[in-house]
């Protein structure tokens, strides 16, 4: 469960979080957390968003861990989801926490295998996102043998 520990940290999904920031600021450190799905957080379950993560307590600790397993059900609008229409199940979900890079890995790889053009880019270590490649992206390219003049 979520329990306070060693001075001014809080255990919430996993994941340490600093007491001494703003409720706000704090949840976002979450995996899967950003500030607007923070704030809707503090919206559903009336929590001051500008008051310190370690004075919480015990059983508002316990609902956030709740309804970061189920966001949906505790009131929060499905198009603040990051996993909506799912390709497998076709279902809205939120992922936090270690499934974010796991699924973000498998989407990957996914890609890939298809071949898709994403995937290439990918897998030939270029930008994926349309990002010029003549002057930046050099450290991913790897080492480039330099051209020797004629004596």
């Amino acid at each position: 469960m979520a329990k306070k520990y060693i001075e001014n940290l809080i255990r919430i999904a996993n994941t340490d979080i600093d007491g001494d920031k703003q409720v706000l600021t704090a949840l976002t450190s979450i995996k899967g957390v950003g500030i607007m799905f923070s704030n809707a957080i503090c919206k559903v379950l009336k929590l001051d968003k500008f008051g310190k993560a370690l004075d919480l307590g015990d059983e508002n600790l316990a609902k956030i861990e709740t309804l970061l397993q189920d966001p949906v059900k505790a009131g929060i609008p499905v198009w603040m989801l990051n996993r909506r229409n799912e390709p497998e199940t076709g279902e809205d979900k939120h992922i936090s926490t270690t499934d974010v890079r796991y699924i973000r890995e498998e989407d990957i790889k996914i890609l890939k295998k298809m071949k898709s053009y994403i995937g290439l880019r990918h897998q030939w270590g270029l930008p994926v996102r349309g990002q010029r490649t003549k002057s930046n992206f050099r450290k991913n390219k790897g080492k480039v043998a330099s051209v020797k003049r004629k004596k």
